[in-house]
């Protein structure tokens, strides 16, 4: 039932973007340009048990203020109740979480004299409480506000490592490093950010009759579906560019992959939101959406070759 709460697909997935970014993408730029600041393995682990807990405890706290809609939306997916999780205990674990979270992080910092990671990470946990508190009822900004936090579990590893994003740089391996990395991040605000709003409007029916102001209330659901097919219509041209302008450094294995594995899918998505009008069809395009999400995850590997 915990694991349930806690979403624990969704936090495997945090742990294997970090994972796949630090030892696919970042190290090797690392070796190849003699950067001298990576992480140690201790305190990467830690950074990624900070964010895991920071997801957990911010789904904790989402279901239980949540707990009415929930009840109207997904009733099968109300894991706080008198037959399953308390309150009280949800609450006692939310507190842990947060506080371990954080713990974490400032050990990071004493090690790493980073200071960064303890403030980031109390930040997190503020701004996902708010979001569970209000924002998610407000347009378009508790949307906008869980991508960013998603991508800047993938952006704090850089920075936690004295990178600077140097995108033009005599450095060769460093300057491929950053830009890949700002690119996942990009990738991973806007497809979060479709989801969200994907989620949205398969959840219109108990955010009606519980007040919430989400894209697809307030401006209707097909101004909210135009908005998504929008956003991957960015993505997709942004992957594209990337492909054409890095051309032949990339293997022809991964130009492959990225295409059967993350475009296709995403047209195939695109073309399926202009259908989408159920609760049911919303609910299966969202979890496309995150089957795309765990392509591009693993797309890290290639970078190995």
């Amino acid at each position: 039932m915990f694991g349930k709460l806690i979403r624990w697909p969704n936090l495997v997935f945090i742990l294997l973007t970090q994972s796949l970014l630090q030892y696919c993408v970042l190290m090797p730029g690392f070796v190849q340009s003699d950067h001298h600041r990576p992480l140690s393995l201790p305190c990467f682990l830690l950074i990624v048990f900070s964010y895991v807990a920071l997801a957990a405890a911010g789904y904790i706290i989402n279901d239980y203020f949540d707990l009415q809609i929930d009840q109207v939306n997904k009733p099968e997916r109300v894991f706080i109740s008198l037959n399953g999780i308390s309150k009280q205990q949800a609450l006692v674990s939310y507190w842990a979480l947060n506080l371990l979270a954080i713990a974490a992080s400032i050990y990071v910092d004493i090690k790493t004299n980073a200071r960064m990671a303890g403030i980031s990470a109390a930040i997190c946990a503020g701004l996902l409480y708010y979001y569970s508190l209000s924002l998610k009822k407000r347009l378009l900004l508790g949307n906008i506000l869980v991508a960013a936090i998603t991508a800047w579990s993938i952006m704090v590893l850089i920075c936690l490592q004295g990178i600077q994003w140097p995108f033009f740089s005599d450095n060769f391996h460093l300057e491929r490093m950053t830009q890949c990395t700002f690119l996942y991040t990009l990738f991973a605000f806007i497809i979060s950010l479709v989801r969200e709003i994907v989620k949205d409007m398969e959840d219109v029916p108990g955010d009606i009759q519980y007040g919430c102001y989400s894209m697809p209330i307030a401006w209707g659901i097909p101004a909210a579906r135009v908005f998504a097919i929008g956003c991957l219509t960015v993505l997709l041209m942004m992957l594209l560019i990337t492909g054409i302008h890095l051309g032949a450094s990339l293997s022809w294995v991964f130009r492959l992959y990225c295409g059967v594995f993350i475009l296709l899918p995403l047209l195939h998505i695109s073309h399926q939101l202009l259908k989408a009008d159920t609760t049911a069809d919303f609910r299966r395009l969202s979890q496309q959406i995150k089957g795309v999400m765990l392509t591009g995850i693993l797309s890290m590997v290639f970078f190995l070759f």
